[in-house]
């Protein structure tokens, strides 16, 4: 009587492959460009304004940026266009600055205060400093302290808004390095203003205080699920 041979025994079942490593960083990439979206399609149409103003002639650039400057002349014409167009341009082509600056501010804001909360508070630092530094720029040259060919001057860029970011970050830091922060921002924009006053550098220091006011909004933000590790130092 003949016996059966024995069976090699049954291969575990083989469970999902983990994702490479490169799927997991395109995921992780993903989730961290996600979880900021409105930075990131700012920083899409600063960037193609940018490539665009490095293939034009200087003369081209000067005149294409004076048409969505917000200084005294674009304000009297087309004050809605340009309060809207300026914050997407920069006056010298360096998309890379802004780059490392949105990811340092605007990113870490909007996630902890969600889109529209920090959109509401970028906009109002972009629109109250302008109107502030541009309503300093008309008295002087009423009263001839300015010449008046300063109405016609380049003002134009995304700092008004990161100044506000910067300012409402301050109730986003835990204490106790929130005081350090608030000292040392503070410290950098009365630098500015002291070692070269002009209406720009006061529309500087006038975004990042309204940036300081809006404390009800972080106030006011819910506590935020999945907050970035690499920042220990924000809030919950």
């Amino acid at each position: 009587m003949t016996t059966a041979a024995p069976q090699p025994p049954a291969a575990p079942p083989q469970g999902p492959r983990p994702p490479s490593r490169l799927r997991r960083w395109a995921a992780g990439a993903a989730g961290y460009v996600g979880s900021a979206p409105g930075t990131y399609i700012w920083l899409l149409v600063l960037g193609l304004n940018t490539f665009a103003l490095a293939r034009m002639s200087p003369r081209v650039r000067r005149y294409f940026l004076f048409t969505h400057s917000t200084n005294l002349d674009q304000l009297r014409h087309h004050p809605v266009k340009v309060l809207i167009t300026s914050a997407f341009w920069t006056e010298t082509p360096s998309f890379l600055f802004w780059f490392l600056l949105f990811n340092l501010i605007h990113v870490p804001v909007e996630r902890r205060l969600g889109t529209w909360r920090w959109l509401a508070v970028a906009v109002t630092a972009h629109v109250g400093a302008t109107l502030v530094s541009e309503g300093m720029v008309d008295v002087l040259i009423n009263t001839g302290a300015l010449p008046h060919r300063t109405a016609y001057a380049l003002d134009i860029g995304v700092s008004y808004a990161l100044a506000g970011s910067a300012g409402v970050l301050t109730w986003l830091v835990a204490r106790p390095l929130r005081w350090y922060y608030l000292g040392a921002a503070s410290a950098f924009f009365v630098l500015l203003i002291v070692t070269d006053w002009d209406f720009t550098n006061l529309g500087h220091i006038t975004a990042f205080l309204i940036g300081v006011a809006c404390f009800p909004v972080a106030r006011g933000a819910p506590p935020r699920r999945g907050a970035p590790g690499w920042l220990p130092w924000l809030t919950p």
